[in-house]
């Protein structure tokens, strides 16, 4: 991680503007705060990734929150190509100052240069190859994939730019555990290196609290107060039961439930789900895990080489 930081920084000197990806769902976690201060005043243009899988109503909260922060935002979806077609309007709003300085020393057809970072699995080769209109960027739906950086020339109705990708860092260590567990349920960090079980039971509990109505629809519950003395755990457990995932015996499949479950939540098959809203990341309840505590999860992810290393790009 600390190579690729000190690349970022290096880098930073030859571009005119960043574009860095979030994840729609989760805004706050899918944010790597040492890069942002690693950018510092650079012109930075944030877009919000995979939104067809996010709540379109919490997006555009979060768009209206960044832009109210003199901040230049944008949702897109580069699985869809939603919004696409706003970026190089965007970067030329954002940078019509020095490209009038341009023209005026006669730098006409100037390339725009603009890096493009984020964190693992958050789309940012898929984005460069839905903008270039072929695929230039290696991206697969996997963490690891970029391991360098890379120019990637687009032209945009006389508009050129080139775009630089970067590799996918995360941070060391998560302060804030949820903020780990966001990463996990969303993918940002390898399935191989987690419990399952027991992330896939903290986004019940999301579901619970925050999406009730979507989550008893999609895997025909009562109504959810019904549950109320199951743990996560236990609804879980519920959901795998209904799903008919059984062992022999009767014994419920629950590694098979946890899996197909958070698929099913990547998928959007749930529902559009935001689980984070602007400027308040929500409060994890306490998780009945199979063999450990919540903590424990946690402390599994921070000690991962699957955390901070390189990128996902396939989305």
């Amino acid at each position: 991680m600390a190579k690729t930081r000190r690349r970022i920084r290096e880098d930073l000197k030859l571009v005119d503007a960043v574009v860095e990806l979030l994840d729609a769902r989760i805004p706050i976690s899918s944010k790597n705060p040492d890069i942002q201060s690693i950018l510092g005043n650079k012109p930075t243009l944030t877009l919000l990734n995979k939104s067809s899988l996010a709540d379109p109503v919490v997006t555009e909260k979060w768009i209206a929150a960044i832009r109210k922060e003199n901040g230049w935002a944008a949702a897109i979806d580069c699985s869809t190509g939603e919004g696409i077609n706003k970026i190089v309007p965007i970067l030329t709003s954002m940078l019509s100052d020095k490209i009038t300085r341009w023209r005026e020393r006669g730098m006409v057809g100037r390339k725009i240069k603009v890096m493009v970072v984020g964190i693992p699995n958050v789309g940012k080769s898929t984005f460069i190859n839905k903008l270039a209109g072929a695929r230039k960027a290696k991206a697969e739906d996997r963490p690891g994939v970029t391991r360098d950086t890379q120019w990637v020339e687009v032209d945009k109705k006389g508009t050129g730019l080139l775009l630089l990708d970067t590799p996918g860092v995360l941070w060391p260590k998560f302060e804030d555990k949820t903020i780990g567990e966001n990463l996990a349920i969303t993918g940002a960090i390898r399935d191989g290196v987690l419990d399952l079980e027991s992330i896939a039971a903290v986004l019940c509990g999301r579901l619970r609290a925050m999406y009730p109505d979507a989550l008893c629809a999609r895997y025909g519950l009562s109504e959810i107060s019904t549950y109320a003395d199951m743990t996560d755990y236990e609804l879980l457990l519920e959901i795998g039961r209904r799903r008919g995932f059984l062992l022999r015996g009767g014994e419920i499949d629950s590694e098979r439930t946890a899996s197909v479950f958070l698929d099913e939540f990547r998928a959007a098959k749930i529902g559009r789900i935001s689980l984070e809203v602007p400027y308040d990341v929500p409060d994890t309840a306490e998780v009945d895990r199979p063999g450990e505590n919540a903590d424990d999860t946690v402390d599994k992810i921070e000690s991962s080489d699957d955390v901070n290393t390189t990128d996902t790009e396939n989305y």
